[in-house]
């Protein structure tokens, strides 16, 4: 099959309003343009309690939001890390999908806003990313989490970094992580595969606006071989926590999510792989757009509930 037609409307609509290439523009307007985003526009369902906190990161303070479906004790946790390529986004854009997944799976989910490339170049993200892990599970009482069931999440770049914090909290012995879910990250910067050629452009995001992102992140060409920078590049992840990786048909990346899937499994990583046909790198984010995003905050909320041996 081809494009969903919503997708294509959808695009077609986004090219209607000219915006520039990333590459192209300043940074401010490229920020001030992701204000378009069809998200801010959808109604947010109520659940228990979304609170708003400031914790303190290794640079700085950092913005969190606590988004509470019930008011049971001991739930399970999603630390989630937003995408936007290091570069873009804010966490009003996730209010839909995360408050959604939160009710859905009956578990908390504590997102992040961390600090932007390329003002705060790699590692400022990973680390902003990590800390926020160590203040969920310092403070996992206080939140009512259930300390043995905490994940990491992210799409896109957050995905990235969500792999990288998985990698980073198994070396460091922070935690047993209970899962990593995994939106198509970006976790190859090479993009040596055909879906980065053959949906180059057309697509919403671009093969050429993805190697600007991983430019404004990654600052040496030493960080280029750092696996914490580039998963992929991890000599083994053996020991990571299971994972369950999403992949849009009509996306750049799409074939460097199936290498990062094949990789966990030669390395003995309980994952499981899907592909959503006719969708398109972004399509998380696209409630009140497309179907398929209500039918991935389902998909995710099971998986989750799956890995950890809750069935709702």
């Amino acid at each position: 099959m081809g494009l969903k037609p919503e997708i294509k409307a959808y695009l077609a609509e986004r090219a209607s309003l000219d915006l520039p290439p990333v590459w192209q523009a300043p940074l401010d307007e490229i920020r001030a343009n992701t204000k378009l985003h069809p998200a801010l526009q959808q109604p947010l369902i109520q659940i228990q309690s979304v609170e708003q906190h400031m914790i303190l990161g290794p640079t700085s303070s950092l913005p969190i939001r606590i988004y509470r479906p019930t008011n049971e004790s001991n739930l399970p946790a999603l630390v989630f890390f937003h995408g936007g390529g290091w570069v873009l986004n804010f966490l009003d854009i996730y209010e839909p999908a995360l408050r959604t997944i939160a009710k859905l799976g009956n578990f908390v989910i504590v997102a992040v806003e961390y600090q932007k490339a390329p003002e705060h170049p790699y590692p400022s993200a990973l680390n902003d990313c990590y800390a926020t892990l160590q203040w969920v599970i310092d403070n996992a009482a206080d939140l009512s989490i259930d300390q043995s069931a905490i994940g990491v999440g992210g799409d896109s770049a957050g995905g990235n970094l969500a792999s990288a914090v998985a990698i980073k909290a198994l070396e460091k012995r922070l935690i047993s992580l209970a899962f990593q879910l995994l939106i198509y990250p970006c976790n190859d910067l090479d993009m040596a595969y055909p879906s980065a050629t053959n949906f180059t452009q057309g697509y919403g995001l671009t093969t050429q606006a993805m190697k600007w992102f991983w430019d404004q992140y990654l600052s040496t060409a030493k960080d280029r071989q750092d696996p914490y920078a580039v998963p992929i590049k991890a000599p083994t992840l053996r020991g990571v926590a299971p994972a369950i990786l999403i992949a849009a048909e009509f996306d750049p990346l799409t074939d460097g999510v199936k290498n990062y899937y094949q990789k966990l499994i030669k390395d003995s990583v309980p994952a499981i792989y899907k592909e959503y046909a006719g969708q398109i790198h972004g399509f998380f984010n696209l409630s009140g757009v497309t179907p398929d995003a209500d039918s991935l905050y389902l998909d995710v909320a099971n998986e989750v509930n799956a890995i950890l041996g809750r069935y709702k």
